[in-house]
């Protein structure tokens, strides 16, 4: 699931961190230990301006990997789209508009953290409290056992 967002470009650094945080909301409903970090600007693509990483604990790797991208384009997108506004109401004046988006979930990736964070010792797996009701109720994910006759 991405989410995008066009924007002036004085609001962009506020829905930079509202992106960000709709993102760990969703990390912190599922129960997964996550950090949250900032990319140095030598490590971004040149399309973004700024840019925040989510990374998921993941036991049985014993590290952190990315499950979420945030970023703010500014105007590198607008430009060669050719997304502009209008300063005012009926002004010819326009600008470019401010272009954001987020991964919010890489579904697989996400996958993968519930799994190894809610494992538990006898292999089944604890589904988090938030997604229990898409589950028809269930609690846990317990491995069929199979018939080796």
């Amino acid at each position: 699931m991405s989410k995008w967002c066009f924007c002036k470009p004085e609001d962009s650094p506020k829905f930079l961190f509202e992106l960000l945080n709709n993102a760990e909301e969703i990390f912190q409903a599922l129960e997964i230990p996550y950090r949250v970090i900032e990319i140095c600007s030598g490590d971004i693509s040149p399309k973004n301006a700024r840019q925040f990483d989510i990374e998921a604990w993941l036991p049985a790797q014993q590290t952190y990997r990315e499950v979420v991208s945030t970023s703010n384009c500014s105007s590198y997108q607008a430009v060669s789209l050719r997304i502009k506004y209008r300063l005012k109401r009926g002004s010819p004046e326009k600008d470019y508009v401010h272009t954001l988006n987020s991964t919010a979930v890489a579904t697989p990736r996400a996958l993968v953290a519930i799994l190894e964070n809610h494992q538990r010792e006898d292999g089944s797996v604890k589904i988090p409290s938030a997604l229990v009701p898409y589950m028809g109720g269930k609690k846990e994910i317990v491995a069929k056992k199979l018939n080796t006759k």
